[in-house]
């Protein structure tokens, strides 16, 4: 598996096929569902579906997308996803989060999105980057503050009941 990135604790690299079965497990997390949404992958072909349609053709696309998390010390374990997605529905391409509940408050998540962003300026010439979140996911709200992005606007990109909150950064 080629690494895209490596921190002090962690590696990431790209998506694949392979990974379908850990999407099933993080996708049916309590904390995407309340917060991201479901989006009925409850298999894992549904799950390789999902990748190909979204992950693989984004980095086909874009050049980027999202990337698995893994420890460096356990790399067949995927502990979430951190990445950058361009959507139709955004100016900008937006950085995004995921952790299966196990792994959360232990600094991952930040330590994984400030290579993602720092891969964003310096290998894939972003100039900004955004991030939409739910008004009421304090976390994510919290580390998108401390990676330094900041409030611009409420949102409604997906035309859903509830608005999403818009942060953005200049890199």
């Amino acid at each position: 598996m080629m690494a895209i990135a490596e921190t002090s604790r962690l590696v990431l690299s790209k998506i694949t096929l392979k990974d379908a079965s850990f999407f099933v497990e993080l996708m049916n997390t309590p904390g995407f569902l309340k917060f991201v949404g479901d989006r009925n992958i409850k298999t894992t072909k549904d799950a390789k579906s999902h990748l190909r349609n979204r992950f693989l053709k984004s980095y086909k696309e874009h050049g980027f997308g999202y990337y698995k998390i893994t420890l460096k010390e356990q790399p067949n374990a995927p502990i979430g996803v951190v990445g950058l997605l361009k959507r139709e529905v955004l100016e900008y391409p937006d950085v995004g989060f995921s952790l299966i509940p196990q792994h959360e408050k232990q600094g991952y998540a930040y330590e994984a999105s400030v290579a993602v962003l720092k891969l964003a300026k310096d290998k894939f010439n972003l100039k900004t980057i955004t991030a939409i979140t739910n008004p009421n996911n304090d976390k994510s709200i919290k580390l998108l503050e401390k990676l330094g992005l900041t409030f611009e606007k409420r949102v409604n990109p997906f035309d859903e009941a509830e608005e999403l909150l818009l942060f953005s950064k200049v890199l």
